[in-house]
């Protein structure tokens, strides 16, 4: 009898399981028709980061990886390579990540922090076949890269609506998680429109889909085949997947692609505020009704919200006829205005509700958006030491206590071996802090041909000094 019980046991398990396996989707098909859209993306870095200690793309690749939700750098991260030895100077190394084909002529779309220090970017396709690609622009405030390559009648993917989609539905990644290129990953939509820290400009979709460092910038589909999102970060408290991933909605990046082809840059609407989110405790002290909106903590002087009259401890609860729930709702609604825009907002003032016409302006360049160019760079305006600067933008002047500082526009030569990158900003010469582009160049150029001078850089909110040796003269 116990025997009996045991068989009917397990033949009702297996039929559950067999009834409940066939309502489960069948993601071959998707697999089948959507690989070929997706690319495996090098980034090749030359004689850059290695020079300065900094370790290969891997690790810089695997720091960001580690570093977007502050998570700690695991043991045998830089100076090491990941591989047990020192990295070489004139060695190239590569990073790899995943990206998808949007038009059939070759623009592709992936992570800026994939390719935005690249010297060169290879693409290679579901075919084998592989092209240089052309860093068409990135936009690190949405983490947003579009490539190009020569190539005509490539397949293309399917673009969806991640407006539309639900909670519990299933998607499905395809990617090259530590390089092993067309591997497919499924899950279901945790949750939309998800706000992380210092991630202001994008409505998150969040997943349980099994994401890892090499799936950066590859298409989320949806079971249709269409692609709603690009993989973009993870959660880890370990390094690994931990069932906590998040894609950047497809209208965001198709925005920032336009954008991009259009003007090189992406423009966005800008108030010159800090804001924080309204907590329990703030609404009660302010005699609100509740914790709705956006708290004004700090405004910049001639900003287009001083101006229009915005003051520190303004709750701003509606922005152009849209609600402001939480403080992030209010970057988003700015970031998307047209700058030059005129609109109304709603304000929480000492307990009472005033509206404020916002003449909205246009944000100021920022480090992290570095524009790629393919445009060789004037000659008249390389210094001695293969570097093209400019004056530091000023949200990045902030960050460095009233200093002045100048912008690595580009970087070669000398320069360039040295380690210096796009992006960075040189702090001082020799221990002199650095006035101008102009006065740089001027004292670079009384140097003796064949010293050494010292850099003051600041890169990541991290100073280092970098030797240069002048190998030419002017």
């Amino acid at each position: 009898m116990l025997r009996r019980f045991f068989y009917v046991c397990i033949f009702q398990f297996l039929l559950v399981t067999g009834l409940a396996a066939k309502d489960l989707p069948d993601f071959t098909e998707l697999a089948e028709k959507q690989s070929p859209v997706v690319v495996n993306i090098s980034s090749i870095q030359k004689n850059r980061a290695n020079a300065i200690g900094q370790g290969s793309p891997e690790d810089e690749q695997m720091q960001e990886f580690f570093k977007r939700f502050g998570i700690p750098v695991p043991p045998g991260m830089p100076p090491h390579n990941g591989r047990g030895q020192q990295p070489t100077p004139d060695k190239q190394v590569s990073a790899t990540g995943s990206g998808f084909i949007v038009t059939t002529d070759g623009y592709i779309l992936t992570n800026a922090h994939v390719v935005k220090d690249a010297d060169e970017v290879m693409v290679k396709l579901n075919d084998k076949r592989e092209f240089k690609a052309k860093v068409i622009g990135i936009d690190l405030r949405t983490d947003v890269a579009v490539l190009k390559v020569n190539a005509n009648s490539l397949p293309k993917v399917s673009i969806g609506n991640p407006d539309t989609i639900k909670v519990g539905e299933w998607v499905a990644a395809i990617g090259a998680p530590f390089g092993l290129e067309n591997t497919m990953t499924v899950g279901i939509v945790s949750a939309k429109g998800r706000a992380l820290p210092q991630e202001n400009f994008v409505p998150f979709i969040q997943t349980d889909v099994a994401i890892n460092p090499g799936n950066s910038g590859g298409p989320l589909f949806n079971l249709k085949g269409e692609v709603i999102g690009i993989n973009s970060q993870i959660y880890s408290r370990t390094g690994g997947y931990m069932g906590l991933s998040f894609a950047i909605p497809i209208n965001v990046a198709m925005d920032v692609m336009t954008q991009l082809k259009t003007n090189g840059k992406v423009i966005r609407g800008w108030l010159g505020i800090a804001i924080q989110e309204v907590t329990k405790e703030l609404s009660e002290s302010f005699g609100m009704k509740n914790t709705n909106g956006a708290l004004v903590a700090g405004i910049e002087k001639g900003a287009p919200a001083e101006k229009g009259g915005l003051q520190p401890g303004d709750v701003i609860t509606k922005f152009d006829n849209k609600l402001i729930e939480s403080s992030s709702d209010l970057p988003k609604a700015v970031g998307n205005t047209k700058p030059g825009k005129t609109v109304v907002a709603e304000v929480f003032r000492k307990g009472s509700i005033k509206t404020l016409n916002l003449t909205v302006g246009e944000m100021p360049s920022d480090q992290s958006e570095v524009i790629a160019s393919n445009k060789a760079p004037d000659k008249a305006d390389v210094n001695r030491l293969g570097l093209v600067l400019k004056e530091a933008p000023p949200q990045q002047r902030k960050k460095m206590n009233g200093k002045k500082g100048l912008l690595v526009v580009d970087a070669q030569g000398s320069a360039a071996a040295a380690g210096i990158r796009r992006g960075d900003i040189v702090l001082a010469l020799n221990n002199s802090e650095v006035e101008s582009a102009e006065a740089f160049a001027k004292d670079v150029s009384t140097i003796p041909n064949g010293k050494t001078v010292a850099l003051l850089i600041l890169r990541n909110d991290e100073t280092l000094y970098v030797p240069v040796k002048i190998t030419n003269e002017r």
